[in-house]
């Protein structure tokens, strides 16, 4: 039955950045698809409260792992962490990252680096320490977070911008490569969600109404909406599909 096709149980999942925002959305989704979970985040008090809620509302195992993912020594002992949980890894969601805005004139060498970082050099890194794992047991799913930025241009926010767009070409890359391992690599790459991290532009009347009306939904997104797309990408239902960006954007790309 296709349906059967989109069911996670007893798979092993890592989601970092997991414990709040779309990090949080993604493991619900995977949870309630049949995953067991480990969540990766830097403040364990943010990981305990969500780790919690998943096992009250799915009865799942859920694990944490306090970790900066932007220092490399952090990532081994991380990945370590899951297999001897779980004793695999299925399918990573590689989604921890962050955010600064400044003028490009004003842009420091720290803040770029400070992106860099997390955004790249610990996606990356994160991805290769979870398809050694990968490859050894005959397969899995590495999904991204890309961004809708992967795609255009937006001022104040230059490595961010930089860091994504960098982001969808590394999963395009790694796809080609690690096909031969019988790994999947795609993106998802949201547009924009109401979240924490967007509220002071929801709170900003012009720039609320400059992104609601190029959207042509005419609206934000909403979290739940992004959970159809990572239980595909993580599922046999998608066994064919790798190399690819999946803009969850409301059509704004279409425009």
């Amino acid at each position: 039955m296709i349906l059967d096709k989109f069911r996670l149980d007893g798979k092993a999942a890592i989601v970092t950045g997991g414990s709040k925002g779309i990090g949080k959305a993604f493991a619900e989704a995977l949870a309630e698809a049949g995953a067991h979970l480990s969540l990766v985040a830097r403040t364990q008090a943010d990981l305990d409260a969500t780790a919690q809620q998943i096992r009250e509302a799915t009865g799942q195992r859920v694990m944490t792992y306090a970790a900066d993912l932007g220092e490399l020594e952090q990532i081994q002992p991380a990945v370590h962490a899951v297999t001897a949980e779980y004793g695999r890894i299925d399918i990573l969601v590689n989604n921890a990252g962050v955010i600064n805005r400044a003028p490009a004139l004003e842009y420091t060498p720290e803040m770029w680096d400070e992106i860099m970082r997390i955004n790249i050099r610990g996606a990356f890194f994160m991805a290769q320490a979870c398809a050694k794992v990968m490859a050894e047991q005959g397969g899995g799913k590495i999904i991204n977070t890309a961004s809708l930025l992967s795609a255009i241009g937006v001022p104040f926010i230059p490595a961010y911008t930089a860091s994504k767009g960098g982001l969808g070409q590394l999963t395009k890359s790694l796809a080609v490569e690690w096909a031969q391992h019988n790994i999947n690599v795609n993106a998802i790459a949201p547009g924009y969600f109401k979240t924490d991290n967007t509220q002071a532009l929801q709170n900003d009347p012009e720039r609320n109404a400059i992104i609601v009306n190029r959207v042509p939904f005419h609206r934000w997104g909403n979290l739940a909406e992004l959970q159809g797309a990572v239980v595909f990408l993580a599922s046999e239902a998608a066994s064919y599909v790798t190399g690819q960006l999946i803009f969850v954007d409301g059509g704004w790309t279409a425009t």
